[in-house]
């Protein structure tokens, strides 16, 4: 439906005013007839298409009717279709007839100038800005969708930025969206185009105000420059956002586009849809020394990209690693297996660790999108130790953003990002999530229950493309969910199987093997001051067993949410043998080298070194591993990180961290 305006006539003098390409007038029609007027009569230019509304009929005219009676409910409507090329080169006129009359008893003239006042981005998700006929004031999604799309300009293109951070001052200050500024034409290309079409006689807009405004709740989301007609950088300015609401535009003479550019400034959060609204107002001042009227307003709505995870399935373009004192063998095999996978590695030497050796839990990596621009962006957690600036100091850069949750409660285990990984694409009763859901690890609903963080929780569900999934991982000391699950890429079925550590499978593994004649087989051979069980001692400690059936039922429970959740099969789900023993508050940690928490790069796992107990001289536990992954065309080389990472609770993917492809898939394309 076109945007209507009340135009106000005086038989007294001439009206003048503005009619915008697209727009309807409606005619006072009543609110101008002399007192004795019973009828009217309207005549338009050649330029004008006039409509009158008598009892519910549109009647186009001219047409057999002459004179239209005066009555309540009849309106005169006019549009325009072509700019005009003077001020008020088309007229309407309204003559008004009493009773008895065939002579006019008033006249009411009004002279039109038609403009075009369009407000444009790429609604059409294409890469470029356009007009179009779609409704610019809707966001909506999926492949029949349209709306504009900002980035949030959380990179930093200026490095002299982070040369003059200091470790007291906030991280986040150190992005671009912290500043008012274009550093560069680098920092353009991050923001999405704004065009402001003003067509029409010039002096037409030098006698009317034009003002792009922001909504109040929106301004602190967002930030627009505007250079003027300048291409120089240090022309740009800080034009709207912010204690800025409202920018007074002055058309060129020469020019009939103004281009803006438009930053994110905030992702979408529990108070924040992630939807911001422009608007464009011409203003009209009908007497000198009055204050200006909106005569017409045009809009158009951004959504903020989400930040997106990337799960184990899709192709490692980097794999993370700490240098620290005693993990030389662990980096250099790491390192080995990322050579194979043809993966560059990066080695975060101490000083910038100071011995601080969990990069998984440190940050995880993902990535913004938008049909202009596509660049990562690491997610830093709360948990602030030895690699807290590592994320700012080595990895925010051009195009490389950084964004993290402020976390006023205190933070627990489950704070650190080996409690956050996401599934490869699902589809769950009909309903598909073609860029995967989220998985966290959480407690039952239970006085003292230790959880994620409400702020980091709230962000990740706020960005709606990922839905997340809780599951329970209190159980476990350090409580994340990369202790007890992995992905791995897979040929057939879904593309992926899911690996779920399982007692079950490690019990009915080591029977086998002492029915076979090697119960006095024993575990950790090679690893000097580990006591060294056999198979028989572990199947006989009752109260290893019994622990072990507790975590079993904890890991079920796990196995039923991610079937129903995920919209996974018992095909779908591999159990990897693994045993896990009660710390001084019966809470788990792994009784050997946890085998699921592997570094996934491709066909390449780096699984940790179970040293089990060796049968034939080969480990039984990597033995069984390899039975059940090398069919899918997985390589599996064992990594020996037992004290390195293992006495101190973690394994090889706890000390590891990828950046991986972004999905092909444009998430503007899903329906939440």
């Amino acid at each position: 439906m076109a945007q209507q305006r009340r135009v106000q006539l005086c038989t007294q003098r001439p009206t003048s005013t503005v009619c915008v390409l697209g727009t309807e007038l409606s005619l006072d029609i009543q609110g101008s007839a002399p007192k004795d007027a019973i009828a009217f009569h309207v005549q338009g230019t050649p330029g004008v298409k006039v409509y009158v509304v008598h009892e519910t009929q549109s009647v186009k005219l001219p047409s057999s009717v002459t004179r239209w009676p005066l009555a309540t409910g009849t309106e005169v409507l006019l549009t325009m279709e072509a700019i005009s090329k003077d001020v008020g080169d088309e007229k309407v006129r309204i003559s008004y007839f009493g009773e008895a009359s065939g002579v006019p008893v008033g006249r009411a003239m009004l002279y039109l100038t038609c403009v075009d006042i369009s407000l444009d981005a790429d609604t059409g998700r294409n890469g470029s800005v356009s007009k179009t006929l779609v409704d610019k004031a809707t966001w909506t999604w999926g492949p029949d969708g349209h709306g504009a799309i900002l980035l949030v300009n959380c990179d930093c293109d200026d490095p002299k930025s982070r040369l003059m951070g200091d470790s007291s001052e906030p991280q986040s200050q150190l992005t671009d969206n912290r500043d008012t500024v274009v550093c560069s034409y680098e920092d353009l290309k991050d923001m999405s185009q704004m065009v402001l079409r003003t067509r029409g006689p010039r002096t037409i807009f030098t006698g009317h105000g034009l003002v792009l405004h922001v909504n109040f709740s929106d301004a602190d989301k967002v930030g627009v420059f505007y250079g003027g007609n300048s291409i120089a950088l240090e022309e740009y300015k800080h034009v709207l956002g912010g204690e800025k609401l409202a920018y007074a535009v002055k058309p060129s003479q020469h020019q009939e586009e103004s281009i803006f550019y438009v930053e994110g400034l905030a992702f979408p959060d529990v108070s924040f849809s992630g939807l911001v609204a422009f608007h464009v107002t011409l203003l009209e001042s009908p007497e000198k020394g009055l204050l200006e009227t909106p005569i017409f307003t045009d809009t158009v709505v951004f959504r903020m990209a989400p930040w997106i995870m990337t799960p184990n399935t899709l192709a490692p373009l980097e794999v993370f690693v700490c240098s620290v004192k005693d993990n030389e063998d662990f980096v250099a095999a790491v390192s080995a297996l990322a050579e194979e996978a043809k993966c560059p590695v990066t080695i975060c030497p101490l000083p910038e660790n100071r011995n601080d050796r969990w990069i998984q839990d440190e940050v995880e990596f993902g990535y913004v999108q938008a049909p202009h621009k596509m660049f990562p962006v690491v997610l830093d957690s709360p948990r602030d130790r030895g690699l807290k600036d590592f994320p700012v100091r080595s990895i925010l850069g051009p195009d490389f953003g950084y964004v993290a949750q402020e976390t006023p409660e205190n933070t627990s285990s489950l704070d650190s990002f080996g409690n956050l990984e996401v599934s490869p694409p699902v589809t769950v009763r009909s309903k598909e999530y073609p860029l995967g859901r989220i998985l966290i690890g959480s407690s039952f609903p239970r006085f003292g229950g230790r959880r994620m963080a409400k702020a980091v929780r709230n962000f990740l569900a706020a960005q709606r493309v990922q839905a997340p999934v809780e599951l329970f991982s209190d159980w476990l000391q350090v409580g994340h969910v990369d202790e007890f699950l992995s992905f791995i890429p897979a040929p057939d079925r879904k593309g992926f199987r899911l690996l779920l550590a399982s007692p079950s499978a490690c019990y009915q593994l080591l029977r086998e093997k002492q029915e076979m004649g090697y119960g006095e087989a024993t575990m950790f051979q090679g690893l000097h001051g580990v006591p060294k069980p056999s198979i028989s001692e572990i199947l006989g400690n009752e109260a290893l067993r019994k622990f072990n059936a507790y975590a079993q039922s904890c890991i079920s429970w796990n196995r039923d949410i991610l079937k129903r959740e995920l919209g996974l099969a018992e095909q779908d789900i591999i159990d990897i043998p693994q045993l896990f023993q009660a710390d001084h508050q019966a809470r788990a940690v792994a009784y050997f080298p946890d085998m699921v928490n592997m570094l996934v790069l491709g066909r390449h796992l780096g699984i940790p070194k179970p040293f089990g107990p060796l049968v034939d001289g080969q480990c039984c536990l990597e033995e069984r591993v390899r039975a059940l992954l090398q069919p899918l065309g997985l390589s599996c080389t064992f990594i020996n990180d037992y004290f390195s990472y293992h006495k101190l609770a973690g394994e090889v993917h706890c000390g590891t961290n990828v950046r991986r492809k972004p999905f092909a898939f444009k998430w503007w394309r899903m329906v939440p």
